[in-house]
């Protein structure tokens, strides 16, 4: 009878680990996991090399930064302007800091931003990056390149977190104001039929209005890194975006439970320490931005 007993005992302890062991991995399973600027932490940042690299390594979002040439050719850079950081001059001299936004993207045709690399020299900030020549490529020629990728090695296609770079004092300067800005990224988006897979993200809540009103239809990420309440955002903001995306040092448990609560998803930036990347995973976010997607792959699968 004992012996019939600690059987049973043993079956049903052995079920409940496996109960517990199939919900974590199904939790896990179910992240979106975004190679943040492409993999800015092995590639040059916001290229095509980035972005496709990214895809190797099993990111389910590519999240990338727009910014507007002179002759409204919407491209992928995240300053309006050539960073010193990571691109030269035409000479092939890095670019000094304090000349840098003389560098004015929305200044220059698109072929002439295509002369400048930007992907050569070492980053001070991401030592390990694979150097090369990269040049900063429109939205529409890395859409492409991205669905001939997938269609040759029979990939699904993945999402597009698409950043509007917008500030106000930029108006005109440095980007198109603000409507016409929105309305180019649109026109993109729509032209290569991504609406379903992709999402609009932005700090500026002017921004996300009009996207809002313009194509209600694109799920909007509300990019956030103040210390407000969320519904102190939400109320500036004006309407319940799809996700709530702050920067990861901001989420605690009571952020993540009203989050919830507001049938959002919370997919916080840009998480990059192993630590921070398991502390965050344990969390139950929705997705994790990173410039080492390949991080986030080894501890979700782990």
């Amino acid at each position: 009878m004992r012996s019939i007993i600690f059987i049973i005992m043993l079956v049903l302890l052995n079920s409940c680990y496996s109960i517990k062991k199939s919900g974590t991995n199904k939790m896990s399973s179910n992240i979106d996991i975004q190679g943040h600027r492409g993999c800015r932490g092995l590639m040059p940042e916001n290229s095509i090399p980035a972005f496709i690299k990214a895809l190797e390594l099993g990111v389910t979002t590519l999240e990338l930064d727009l910014a507007v040439t002179k002759d409204g050719i919407v491209v992928i850079s995240h300053e309006p302007w050539l960073s010193h950081e990571f691109c030269s001059d035409l000479d092939g001299k890095r670019i000094i800091e304090s000349k840098e936004k003389e560098f004015n993207i929305y200044g220059m045709s698109y072929q002439a931003l295509k002369k400048y690399d930007c992907g050569s020299l070492p980053h001070p900030r991401f030592p390990n990056q694979e150097l090369m020549w990269v040049y900063k490529p429109s939205l529409s020629e890395m859409i492409d390149s991205v669905k001939s990728y997938c269609k040759n090695n029979n990939k699904p296609l993945p999402h597009f977190n698409i950043e509007i770079k917008r500030q106000p004092e930029y108006d005109g300067i440095y980007c198109p104001p603000v409507n016409e800005f929105c309305k180019l990224v649109l026109k993109v988006i729509k032209e290569k039929q991504i609406e379903k897979h992709c999402n609009l993200q932005s700090f500026d809540w002017e921004t996300l209005r009009i996207c809002h009103k313009l194509a209600p239809e694109i799920p909007l990420a509300m990019l956030v890194e103040n210390n407000l309440s969320p519904q102190e955002n939400l109320d500036k903001l004006g309407f319940k975006p799809q996700i709530y995306s702050p920067y990861f040092k901001l989420i605690d448990a009571n952020l993540l439970e009203w989050v919830k609560k507001q049938d959002m998803k919370l997919i916080p930036w840009t998480v990059n320490e192993g630590a921070d990347i398991e502390k965050i995973l344990k969390m139950g976010v929705d997705g994790i931005i990173s410039d080492y997607p390949e991080r986030v792959l080894k501890r979700k699968s782990r």
